[in-house]
């Protein structure tokens, strides 16, 4: 949620950012149209009651001189009525407001390049090469099948489309690579691991900003106020929810969960194989951190994803993201894409993003300082990295003519020393 101090005292740069992220606008004159109407109502009610008060004292006068006082009695209830109808217009402007503010997205960080879509991101390095074949590379789908590790048509008979089902070496595979991840961010780059629950709250989800934005792309629990999560990021995120966190800052968290997503505004899109899905597993990376210096952390954050690819010999690429392809509530953000040879395409597997105080202002997340003062933390999150994706490039670029794939040595240890998948029998 942004700062209402801030959009106060900043309306044309906060306006000037919405524009550029392509947000409604007439949301922005809702909250300052609200929030004029509050406080307009507010400085009367404090007016009033001033003149209640001295009308009080002047009752309390004409007493001692034995006067009349019924007349300023009813001065004084007319007045009694007219500051209930001030705090209720107060609070009915005030609530207008906040939910004016919960659509409101976060403003882009300056260093965000402008843009409406995806066409205008920016590819800042690039890492490795994409593998030159001397053969036709297939798609992941072809390959799983032969070798016996998906099995998609039963998968779809338990639960419909986009909920896969892995078999033998490919649940083995995945296993091995969730376990990897772990190890790497909480043995080398100073994460503890969690093991989060897979449903959440309302409250939850309007912290991380999932809602109201995003309610037709989850699924909810049918006659409670619960939701499956589309990211480990929501109740990672929500660990401090409603707290002051006690412990020193920078704080990192990781986890693997399950996830689950609708993807209701994808329909008909990347739909074959194990591209996008309504089930998947993933490994996130949480960060809190002091405010001055959540930018450095961001870029750490991506870097610490880059490793998970670097150490499984896999060629991505890192691209900013401009303002108009941003989530609803980060300020800035970098995709992580690998290049899938089956696909002739680069797949993004890692979002990594900095949302400044947008979420921790919707959560109540707080820090306390030297002076003894509360302010808010920045959050960050990124993928480190989501599984489907990470295992067709691993399987499109391990791929060998004879349909066998091999793995990446770094992953070999977690399957039992097994370096090849071959077609059974």
């Amino acid at each position: 949620m942004l700062d209402i101090k801030r959009i106060r005292e900043n309306t044309d740069a906060v306006r000037l950012g919405l524009t550029r992220k392509g947000a409604d606008l007439t949301l922005l004159d809702r909250v300052l149209a609200a929030d004029e109407k509050r406080r307009t109502a507010l400085t009367e009610v404090e007016r009033l009651r001033n003149e209640r008060n001295r009308a009080s004292k002047e009752i309390g006068a004409l007493r001692k001189k034995g006067e009349d006082t019924a007349a300023a009695q009813e001065a004084v209830r007319e007045l009694g009525d007219r500051i209930q109808a001030l705090d209720r217009d107060a609070r009915e402007a005030e609530s207008a407001r906040d939910e004016a503010l919960l659509h409101l997205p976060n403003v882009p960080h300056e260093s965000v390049p402008d843009g409406q879509d995806a066409s205008a991101n920016a590819t800042v390095r690039s890492w490795g090469e994409p593998r030159a074949f001397d053969f036709e590379p297939k798609h992941h789908m072809a390959l799983g099948e032969a070798l016996g590790i998906f099995d998609f048509p039963r998968g779809a008979k338990m639960s419909g489309a986009g909920f896969p089902l892995l078999v033998g070496n490919g649940a083995r595979l995945q296993r091995a690579l969730i376990r990897f991840m772990l190890d790497l961010h909480t043995r080398e780059h100073g994460y503890t691991e969690i093991c989060p629950p897979v449903l959440c709250h309302a409250g939850s989800m309007t912290g991380t900003g999932q809602l109201p934005k995003m309610a037709e792309d989850m699924y909810g629990v049918r006659d409670e106020d619960l939701w499956l999560i589309p990211t480990a990021e929501v109740p990672v995120t929500n660990y401090f929810r409603e707290e002051i966190v006690a412990r020193p800052l920078p704080v990192y968290l990781t986890a693997h969960s399950l996830c689950f997503r609708r993807e209701a505004g994808a329909a008909g899109k990347d739909t074959r194989g194990f591209i996008r899905v309504h089930q998947f597993d993933k490994v996130e990376m949480v960060k809190f951190v002091a405010p001055d210096t959540s930018y450095a952390e961001l870029e750490s954050l991506v870097g610490n994803a880059e490793t998970v690819l670097q150490r499984l010999g896999l060629a991505y690429r890192v691209v900013a993201l401009c303002a108009g392809d941003l989530s609803f509530a980060a300020a800035k953000c970098y995709d992580i894409e690998l290049w899938a040879p089956g696909q002739q395409d680069w797949l993004e597997v890692s979002s990594c993003s900095n949302f400044e105080d947008f979420q921790a202002r919707r959560a109540t997340i707080r820090l306390r300082d030297a002076n003894g003062k509360t302010a808010f933390v920045h959050t960050l999150n990124g993928s480190g990295v989501a599984l489907p994706r990470l295992m067709v490039a691993i399987l499109e670029n391990g791929q060998q003519a004879d349909g066998s794939v091999v793995l990446p040595e770094a992953i070999v240890p977690y399957m039992d020393g097994t370096a090849v998948l071959e077609k059974a029998g």
